[in-house]
């Protein structure tokens, strides 16, 4: 029988501080990695809600940029993901919006690729590190 710790009764394995505004806002921004496919050149971020008014205290920038970037919301290296942005000359921009009637947990995502692919996907951190993706579309 595997061995449990009280980490993982009570939350995802994550790094914090919040299993809704870092493990699944990085969990929504690492989907939209896989679906781009390529590195990223831009990344424009539209927050909801609760994430819109405390995504710089909660850690939900870091997430969302570690997430795009291809890291793991489990790995220590969420933590150094706007830095790592900055080497890595990817261009990002958080703006503050209202989705209307959708849990306060959303964000919209739209990356630009290298190559020019541009994407968009919307999700939501429902808790517990568990997200809904609300749409995924190719722009071009």
């Amino acid at each position: 029988m595997e061995a449990y710790s009280i980490f993982d009764v009570i939350g995802p394995i994550m790094i914090g501080p919040s299993s809704s505004h870092t493990a699944g806002a990085a969990k929504i921004a690492y989907i939209a990695h896989q679906k781009l496919g390529e590195d990223v050149k831009k990344a424009v971020f539209l927050l909801h809600g609760s994430f819109a008014k405390t995504y710089k205290g909660h850690g939900t920038d870091k997430a969302l940029v570690g997430g795009i970037l291809g890291i793991s919301h489990e790995d220590v290296l969420l933590k150094e993901a706007l830095t790592i942005a900055k080497k890595k000359n990817v261009s990002i921009e958080f703006k503050e919006v209202d989705f209307g009637n959708v849990h306060p947990n959303t964000v919209q995502i739209i990356l630009t690729s290298i190559k020019g692919k541009v994407i968009s996907i919307m999700g939501s951190s429902i808790g517990a590190g568990k997200i809904e993706i609300l749409s995924k579309e190719a722009i071009h």
